[in-house]
């Protein structure tokens, strides 16, 4: 029996919520398992971590403190930004996508609009929180290499090229 290693296809089912809360996040639950390539960093260290020994069928539940997650959350990741370089209509909640000087995409939150700008928050949006997640283990098979090579899992539940 396959259990969860580097180099190993896991596929889950899993619920995610905000821990000492019923919030949910994120769910597979009603829709595909999630099948990721384990040791390459496609989860959040937290998630992966609690799965590592487990095989087809286990059932866990584990909290994932924020460090571990999506970091904690930095004030410093708020900026303000001059109204006229924000689209037409913006609003507070919008989400929209920013350019790094190197060339990255990254989403960004828009949290106050006010006479000097808009002001953008570019932390995660599950930045400073710590997380519960129930898995069911689904699946366990060893990577093919091509899969290893590339760094992501093919076919059914994974990427195709």
């Amino acid at each position: 029996m396959s259990t969860i290693e580097k180099n190993t296809v896991a596929t889950v089912h899993y619920r995610g919520t905000l821990t000492g809360t019923d919030s949910e996040f994120d769910s597979s639950i009603g829709s595909d398992p999630l099948s990721f390539l384990v040791g390459y960093g496609q989860m959040i260290p937290g998630f992966e971590a609690a799965l590592m020994g487990k095989s087809a069928g286990d059932k866990v539940t584990f909290d994932i403190p924020c460090a571990e997650a999506y970091g904690e959350y930095d004030e410093e990741g708020r900026q303000v930004i001059p109204a006229s370089q924000m689209p037409e209509g913006v609003k507070v909640g919008d989400r929209l996508a920013a350019q790094t000087e190197s060339g990255h995409v990254i989403p960004v939150r828009v949290i106050e609009i006010e006479d000097e700008g808009v002001t953008l928050d570019f932390n995660h949006e599950l930045a400073g929180q710590d997380l519960t997640f129930e898995v069911e283990v689904v699946e366990v098979r060893t990577a093919t290499e091509e899969e290893v090579s590339h760094g992501h899992v093919h076919g059914p539940g994974g990427h195709e090229h």
